[in-house]
């Protein structure tokens, strides 16, 4: 596993907010916004939400239930990088775009749907969330790397 680069497994949005998130062929990041489309995006630090592989594959050995990319309402699901151990203010070229990692980790909201399902969240402990720098798009296949 090289620890400065990932392959991104799955793009993911979400029409409403308190819905899982489903695949979609690619996503359109830009600046000060987001992904063009999900309805997280919006002028504010959580604009783009990340997760590991490796941390999904944990919480599937606990579990019964099939967690499917999208899950934990992660907009990229990669796999190569731990992402959690990420500090804030790193940046990544995802695919074409330029984002800067702002927090590590968030509080679930009180009906998480994950949680009620599978009984765990992975997010508050190995999510990440970053901003748009450069607009790019990004699609399953296309690499994740820690540029600074």
């Amino acid at each position: 596993m090289n620890e400065k680069r990932a392959v991104i497994r799955a793009v993911c949005i979400s029409e409403k907010k308190g819905e899982q998130k489903h695949p979609v062929d690619r996503i359109m990041l830009r600046p000060g916004h987001g992904i063009v489309g999900d309805a997280h995006a919006g002028n504010w630090h959580r604009q783009v939400s990340l997760l590991g592989c490796e941390s999904v594959a944990k919480l599937q050995e606990k579990v019964s239930v099939q967690l499917y990319p999208g899950a934990f309402a992660e907009n990229i699901l990669c796999e190569g990088i731990r992402l959690y151990e990420l500090p804030v203010g790193t940046k990544l070229r995802i695919g074409c775009a330029l984002c800067e990692v702002t927090q590590i980790g968030k509080e679930c909201h009180a009906d998480c749907a994950i949680r009620r399902q599978a009984g765990d969240c992975v997010m508050p402990r190995e999510g990440i969330f970053a901003v748009v720098l450069e607009a790019g798009c990004a699609q399953a296949g296309d690499i994740v790397e820690i540029v600074g």
